[in-house]
Formats: C-alpha cells, sequence, structure tokens
C-alpha cells in the first residue's frame, strides 16, 4: 500500500474534546499502519483505551522538539523520518486524503477544530526550553547552599547597587531571553572598566536582576549598545571623581508599547520601565565591566541618578521635535539617548508669559551648571514642561527659536568670569579674558519634553565636565 512508505506521528491529549472524538480514527490508523504509526499522549498515557501502544509524552519532549501547537496534530514523514507534511485538528476529508484511507472517520462530523497543544500553556515554553534546549544558557550557575537565602546571596557575592535584586534563576533568564530572536551567546561589546565581553545572556541576566520585563530586554541591548560607543566614553565616566553617570532618555513606539513615563514625576520613581531599563544598564556595568564604586568608580559624591535615571520624552505635540528627531532620526523610529549627566536642578518660573523673559530666566539659571564661572565645559539637557511649552507655542517659538535665544543670552565676556574677578579664585583661565564666551559647545544644549500637565516647573540636567569631543558626547542607537 502507498501509506506503507510512510511512518506517521500523530499527538493528542485526553482533556481535548476533538481527540476524544477521534478516538475510531486513531483506532482504525492504528490498526491500518500497524507499526508505521507513534502515538504521543500529552496528558492521559491510558488513552485512548482502545489502542495498546503509545508513547507517553508527558514531559512534553517529543511536542516540543516537533514544535507542535494544537492537538491533534498528524505526522507524515519518509522512511528516514524525515518530515514532509503535518494537519492538525479534525477535517475528514483533508485526513482521508492525507493519509489514503477513503473511509477514514466515516461516521464522524466533517470539521472540529483542535485544542491547543499543552506546549502552549502560559509559561511553558521557557520551561521546555530550558528542559530541552541545554545549550541556551552558558552563564557559570551559582549553586547555593540549602541554608542559604537566595536573596541575601545576591549582596553577599556583589552583584547588588544596594537594593534587593531579583534571583536570576535559569527560567527567569529564559523568559527573559524569549522576548529576543537574538542568540544568546552572541556579544554585544566589550564592558569597561575590565572590557569583558558581554553577551545577549548576560544582559538577560542582569536585566531579570534589575526587574524588567522580557519586553524591555530591546531597549537595555540599544543601551549597552550606545553605553559602548568611544564618543561616550563609559570608562572615563566611571573613573570620575565627578557626579556624572549615564542618563537615558527614550524616544519613539517602543515608549508606549512598554509603558514608559514622559508625564507626571517623569524623572522621579513609580514606573518600572523608567526604573528598571536604567537600573539594569547600571547593574551590567558593575557585573559584566567591573564598575564597582570604591573600586575603579571614585566619585566624590555621586547622585541617586547612579541607580537608575531613564526617562522617555513626552511626544504628543507634533509640532514639537523630539531629541531623536534632532539627532537624525523620525518620529517612527525607536531610539535610546545616552547623556554623561549629573543630578536635576529645577528651575522655576510661573510668571513668563512670553518667550523672551521665559529664555532670559532659564539662561540665568543655566549660567549655575558645574559652576556660573566655568563655560565651554559641562553640556546640558533642559527638561522643559508643556506649561513652559505652552508659552513657547502660543507666541510661535519653536524649539530652534528658543535654543538660539539660550545661546545668545549666555553670551559673556571672558573677563568678568576669570580666575580672580570679584575676590573668586574659580573662574576661566587669564588667556580667555578677551574674548567673549558661550556657556556651551555648539552642540552642547539638549532640549527635552516632559513632565505634568500641571506646575511651570522645568529642570536642568547638568553634563560631565568632560563633555565635548575630547570628553563625553550624547550617544543615539536605534532600536531593533
Amino acid at each position: 500500500m502507498e501509506q506503507q512508505k510512510h511512518h506517521y506521528s500523530l499527538v493528542v491529549k485526553k482533556d481535548c474534546p476533538t481527540c476524544a472524538l477521534i478516538e475510531p480514527v486513531i483506532k482504525q490508523l492504528s490498526d491500518t499502519f500497524n507499526n508505521s504509526l507513534t502515538i504521543y499522549v500529552q496528558d492521559d498515557p491510558s488513552f485512548p483505551e482502545s489502542v495498546a501502544d503509545k508513547i507517553d509524552d508527558s514531559s512534553l519532549e517529543f511536542s516540543y522538539k516537533q514544535n507542535i501547537e494544537i492537538v491533534p496534530t498528524l505526522i507524515r514523514s519518509s522512511d528516514g523520518l524525515d518530515e514532509q507534511a503535518r494537519i492538525f485538528g479534525w477535517d475528514k476529508n483533508q485526513w482521508q486524503k492525507f493519509t489514503g484511507i477513503e473511509n477514514l472517520g466515516a461516521n464522524l462530523v466533517d470539521f472540529k477544530p483542535g485544542c491547543g497543544s499543552k506546549t502552549q500553556d502560559p509559561g511553558m515554553t521557557e520551561i521546555l526550553t530550558l528542559r530541552f534546549d541545554t545549550d541556551l544558557l552558558q552563564a557559570r550557575k551559582i549553586e547555593l547552599a540549602e541554608s542559604e537565602d537566595i536573596m541575601e546571596a545576591c549582596f553577599e557575592r556583589g552583584w547588588s547597587d544596594g537594593l534587593p535584586l531579583v534571583p536570576p534563576t535559569p527560567l527567569r533568564v529564559t523568559r527573559m531571553l524569549s522576548s529576543t530572536d537574538r542568540s544568546a551567546n552572541e556579544i554585544v561589546g566589550s564592558v569597561p572598566p575590565d572590557n569583558r565581553p558581554c553577551t545577549i545572556e548576560k544582559i538577560a541576566i542582569n536585566a531579570v536582576m534589575a526587574g524588567c520585563k522580557p519586553d524591555y530586554l530591546q531597549v537595555v541591548i540599544a543601551a549597552l549598545r550606545a553605553a559602548l560607543k568611544d564618543e561616550f566614553c563609559m570608562h572615563g565616566l566611571l573613573c570620575t571623581t565627578y557626579f556624572s553617570t549615564p542618563v537615558m532618555i527614550v524616544n519613539g513606539p517602543i515608549t508606549k508599547q512598554i509603558g514608559m513615563n514622559s508625564g507626571v514625576n517623569a524623572l522621579g520613581q513609580g514606573n518600572r520601565a523608567n526604573a528598571t531599563i536604567g537600573r539594569a544598564l547600571q547593574l551590567i556595568v558593575r557585573n559584566v565591566g567591573g564598575g564597582i564604586p570604591g573600586g575603579i568608580d571614585r566619585a566624590t559624591l555621586g547622585n541617586p541618578g547612579k541607580y537608575t535615571f531613564c526617562f522617555c520624552e513626552d511626544e504628543s505635540d507634533a509640532e514639537w521635535p523630539s531629541l531623536s528627531m534632532d539627532r537624525g532620526y523620525t518620529r517612527e523610529d525607536s531610539v535610546v539617548n545616552l547623556f554623561a549627566g549629573s543630578g536635576v536642578q529645577p528651575f522655576v518660573d510661573q510668571q513668563s508669559r512670553q518667550p523672551e523673559s521665559l529664555a532670559k530666566n532659564l539662561a540665568n539659571s543655566l549660567r549655575s551648571v558645574a559652576n556660573t564661572r566655568s563655560f565651554g565645559m559641562a553640556d546640558a539637557i533642559i527638561v522643559i514642561s508643556p506649561e513652559h511649552r505652552r508659552v513657547l507655542r502660543e507666541c510661535g517659538w519653536t524649539k530652534p527659536n528658543l535654543k538660539q535665544a539660550l545661546y545668545d543670552e549666555l553670551k559673556t565676556p571672558g573677563a568678568d568670569i576669570i580666575r580672580g574677578k570679584d575676590g573668586i579664585a574659580e573662574g576661566m583661565p587669564e588667556k580667555f579674558k578677551d574674548i567673549m564666551l558661550n556657556k556651551f559647545r555648539n552642540d552642547g544644549l539638549h532640549i527635552v519634553g516632559a513632565g505634568g500637565k500641571a506646575g511651570m516647573f522645568s529642570a536642568i540636567i547638568s553634563g560631565w565636565l568632560a563633555s565635548g569631543e575630547k570628553g563625553s558626547q550624547m550617544v543615539s542607537q536605534q532600536i531593533n
């Protein structure tokens, strides 16, 4: 017979009405094909009772390796057991043609859809991947003593930033990796200061410890790629005694997809995506690169942003270009921007109703970035609130108008800010006394929209003193 040239594999489960319906069909197939049919049962190996020879697939090994999504599934293979075709559910005409048995299931209904395979149960994909894909995870496994507290073990081994971590169990790491089609052993780059290679798996481990959801992983990967760009100078940022740390601003559709916060309390606590994505980057630098406070990290004071400093931009105003658009991307691109920044300096202006007044007042506050007598050194980000943007918009001012006004207001004669002027030792070197100085270099001032809709409060994030071409520049990385 033609069917004897093939081998058939049938996957069923007792807890499936369609599988129960076709029990007579299973018996007929068994009688017809004999040794050319193998039956795999996902739940109860006694099913179907009318057939003697069955294989217990309650471990789901066969179902997982054959990518079974629906039961019943009937697979036809060649003599060498290479799959030729498969069908699933119950369609009488289809099954008769597929098997070559004209009267197969003649007394049954013509059609009934199948049920979900047990491999598709919630959380099962990652469990089975971990169980049967033994080469997926390559990181060293830590064995804990029976009496050892898993949370305390993370602290004792030096993995923590000082806050509790989510233990990176193999299952949690596998679930994190399920959100990307990248190979777990793909090397993204070498992380300073120790320049150790960092794989996707190691990124996933630290994302788990930070408390990330799997949906956040692609943002964390992009953030690390940005941090490893030469122009960001991550190694120098780690070593400095200054306050600065990576500040992450995310743009594009991804921010809505993963629920980031650009509104009320955008720079504060309370949003999981904001908090954990920024923290994940910090943990990678610590645990993979060796950037440990008191070791290579020699910050005199540091700032709370060294736990995490991540937020997204409010892009609800179509007339206001986003930070990533300023940097050459489109509004449809999802982008991570990294800035070597310090703490948040408040800017309060509740009286200005004209852009000129707002710009003059904001310029006065910007003078204090790093030091009122430090010019052309530290970059800065202005996080401008919706109400301050409203003042600009109602008078026809754009972001470029504001930036130009700020540059103009901040131009200062060098003689006014040289060392020793007015009895203050700090200041610019004597050689600048006859020069008109700019507070910021040409690409050193960035404007980002964020914040709640009530309150005429904006903010300044000052940069590292080593900003610029010889230090750290803002970098951007598209999220794939």
